[in-house]
């Protein structure tokens, strides 16, 4: 007899949880990527409308899903790089490995315009540092119809993936792509709102990660320093290419606590999410100005 959709979704989810699989690049359990392995395989939408769980899946989608879930279970590769595309602010991207999987929490403050932390309407260029797929600029974008994003990268390869996300959402007249070192090759260019998610993870955390996230690019995670090099560089660099009013905010994940050790002095606010995620502090132009110049970051190197 032929299995229906839930009957593949349980099949899935029994799978996925005996193999022993890490989660994280888009989900955190086994029912969760398994509705997504299914839905995303029958074409049907992926913000929770679907109900007709006992459909029958036909041969040839019932061929692609054991296919894929044979893939996820023996490859430990993410679900996201399997599918070609991850999600991230309710929006489809196009990723592969030369990208991180979309899942910052960011996110979230994306979704609410980035109060309170700034005043949306007076939010008119936005830089996005570390860009990769292009997720974090392209859904500001699209979220504040109203500001310009110049999205930044280092890699050649994320900013070709990054350009076809921006062509996919119809972005291309407020998203402009810059092939740059963080600042570096900006000019003197500012900006009213800063936001980045840049590497921050040791050379040490990088020898624990599980398999999964052995397939992301390593460039998007190792910094060197304890992982600190280039969240300490944006901190040093932020207030020249800020605005009057400007505000930075950035992502260090697990390193929130060495950075703290590092500048305990620093006025940094971290930002609390009401649907997870941590390490993400937020800092304004004239704060900035007045940490460096009480700190040894104010200098000429980190």
């Amino acid at each position: 007899m032929m299995k229906t959709v839930r009957d593949w979704l349980a099949t899935c989810e029994r799978a996925l949880a005996e193999a022993g699989l890490h989660f994280g690049h888009g989900t955190d359990n086994a029912h969760d990527e398994s509705a997504w392995l299914v839905l995303h395989v029958l074409g049907v939408p992926l913000d929770g409308s679907f109900s007709a769980w006992d459909a029958p899946v036909s041969a040839a989608e019932a061929g692609e899903i054991q296919r894929l879930l044979d893939a996820r279970i023996q490859q430990r590769k993410p679900l996201a790089y399997l599918l070609g595309q991850g999600w991230f602010c309710g929006l489809p991207f196009e990723v592969d490995e030369s990208v991180l999987v979309p899942r910052s929490p960011i996110g979230e403050l994306i979704q609410s315009g980035f109060s309170p932390w700034v005043q949306p309407r007076q939010v008119h260029r936005v830089l996005d540092l570390c860009t990769g797929s292009g997720c974090i600029a392209i859904a500001t974008a699209l979220h504040l119809d109203h500001v310009t994003v110049d999205a930044v990268d280092i890699s050649d390869q994320a900013l070709e993936v990054a350009q076809r996300n921006v062509d996919a959402h119809g972005v291309g007249d407020r998203v402009r792509l810059w092939r740059s070192d963080l600042f570096n090759d900006l000019g003197s260019q500012r900006w009213d709102l800063i936001v980045s998610n840049p590497p921050y993870v040791s050379a040490a955390e990088m020898e624990r990660f599980p398999g999964e996230y052995r397939w992301e690019p390593a460039l998007g995670f190792r910094a060197r320093d304890e992982g600190l090099e280039l969240v300490l560089r944006i901190l040093r660099e932020s207030a020249k290419h800020l605005q009057e009013q400007g505000v930075l905010i950035c992502e260090v994940g697990e390193a929130a606590g060495r950075l703290e050790a590092r500048l305990p002095q620093w006025p940094l606010t971290w930002i609390e999410f009401e649907h997870g995620g941590e390490g993400v502090f937020t800092i304004d132009r004239s704060k900035l100005e007045d940490a460096a110049a009480r700190s040894a970051l104010g200098g000429s190197s980190c």
